[in-house]
């Protein structure tokens, strides 16, 4: 069924490769700043431990407590994630130096028999975990880390192989989630029905269903953490308007790659505004290797266009621990430094406030196209449609005129754009935009 990969259909204006391309940092410095209140509110702001031992983790928390208020635990599958102890001694030093804490625990296994299930150490509720944590470390517990990049790994995984196997992946998925396969089912239809007739879906109400509600809803661990009603965090970067309907308290977008900035936090933004959650911004890679993070003065610059945007969440991604230094990929004379800076700022220095509802451009309901370049996925299962032009080019217009005070929704009955309060409401069709 290797066929599957002609379905793709891809755009032709190589115009729109630069166009989304772009970061503009300096159109938000210079637009919208006349009459803007100043930013005055909490944040946390820290690093996202990769590190494999305790001593790395107390190393790092000397290094960062007079200079952040946050430390995540990203240590999901690791030696400390296996290891109740040492996820509590890195987390109550954190705590006694004056830090929040969100906890990484990995992923919860479909398959209760996975020789690598350790979620919660075999725990079978998270009742007891939450109460005990709550009672050790009180408010400064702030939630629970599960899963990773849900939404970029739809958008990337290769769903062209699963359905040139689909005999043998329908025949296993049937058995241990029928409700998965029931819908990924339909979504092999629609690509059987497109290469017979060439035409592709204008809704896709089919694929947004299985994502919100098997991928993520249907996800064993966040099933428990909805039962228990612990805040669920993760970090994205694409797809958060789902992430939020699938059941997550707080996403994390993901400002690295060399993507647009202001578009990534544009989508995050909308989505947790519409949907009265909140959000967060994760400094990550830049680089495939060493040095991996962008430069001290460009994470200032990210760190920056997020507060100014309303992130109550700014961090920095900090793994591997593979180079000799004591903090990871975090260079005390670079990187920690654009974090010592960012802290003191805020504190001292006042910023316009870009936070506010101005400015919505509205996608049409279900589109989950990525976003990233003219021919990112939609929904990781198809590349192109008759409208991601026009959105492309929609975004990068009112992006140039708003900045960071620009969200992108998406039509959704459940939350109707005038809610958001808006002062200007564009639709990716509209012929004035």
């Amino acid at each position: 069924m290797s066929s599957f990969k002609h379905v793709r259909k891809y755009l032709v204006p190589s115009l729109l490769i630069v166009i989304l391309g772009i970061s503009i940092f300096a159109v938000y410095q210079t637009n919208l700043t006349g009459n803007q209140a100043n930013v005055n509110r909490d944040v946390y702001v820290g690093v996202a431990f990769g590190g494999n031992t305790t001593q790395e983790a107390k190393t790092l928390i000397d290094q960062v407590k007079s200079y952040t208020n946050l430390f995540i635990l990203d240590a999901g599958r690791n030696p400390i994630s296996a290891n109740q102890s040492a996820v509590e001694e890195v987390c109550s030093y954190a705590v006694s130096n004056g830090l929040s804490v969100i906890v990484n625990m990995g992923i919860k296994d479909r398959t209760i028999n996975s020789s690598d299930w350790n979620w919660f150490w075999q725990a079978q509720s998270l009742n007891a975990i939450k109460q005990r944590w709550t009672q050790m470390w009180g408010n400064k517990f702030l939630g629970i880390y599960y899963n990773d990049e849900v939404g970029g790994t739809q958008l990337d995984a290769d769903w062209a192989k699963v359905m040139s196997n689909w005999g043998n992946m329908s025949s296993r998925l049937s058995r241990t989630d029928y409700q998965a396969y029931i819908d990924m089912q339909k979504v092999y239809n629609e690509l059987t029905n497109t290469m017979t007739t060439g035409v592709q879906p204008q809704n896709y109400s089919v694929e947004a269903n299985f994502f919100v509600q098997d991928i993520v809803k249907g996800d064993p661990g966040m099933q428990n953490l909805t039962a228990s009603g612990i805040p669920i965090f993760t970090s994205d970067y694409g797809l958060y308007w789902w992430d939020y309907l699938g059941g997550y308290s707080t996403v994390f977008a993901e400002l690295g790659w060399n993507f647009s900035v202001s578009e990534q936090i544009a989508q995050i933004k909308g989505a947790a505004r519409l949907q009265d959650k909140s959000w967060g911004a994760m400094i990550t890679w830049t680089y495939t290797d060493a040095p991996y993070l962008d430069s001290g003065i460009q994470i200032l610059n990210e760190m920056l266009t997020s507060y100014q945007a309303g992130a109550k969440y700014i961090a920095v991604f900090n793994y591997p621990y593979d180079n000799g230094s004591d903090y990871g990929t975090l260079n005390p004379r670079d990187q920690l430094v654009a974090l010592q800076t960012f802290w003191k700022d805020i504190h001292l220095d006042k910023y316009p406030d870009l936070s506010a509802p101005t400015a919505a451009l509205v996608l049409p309901q279900n589109f989950g196209w990525g976003m990233r370049n003219p021919n990112d996925t939609i929904w990781g299962f198809w590349i192109t449609d008759n409208r991601t032009q026009q959105v492309a080019i929609a975004t990068s217009t009112l992006l140039t005129q708003y900045g960071a005070s620009l969200d992108i929704l998406y039509q959704d009955p459940a939350f109707p754009v005038t809610l958001g309060g808006y002062q200007h409401i564009y639709y990716w069709n509209d012929t004035d935009v």
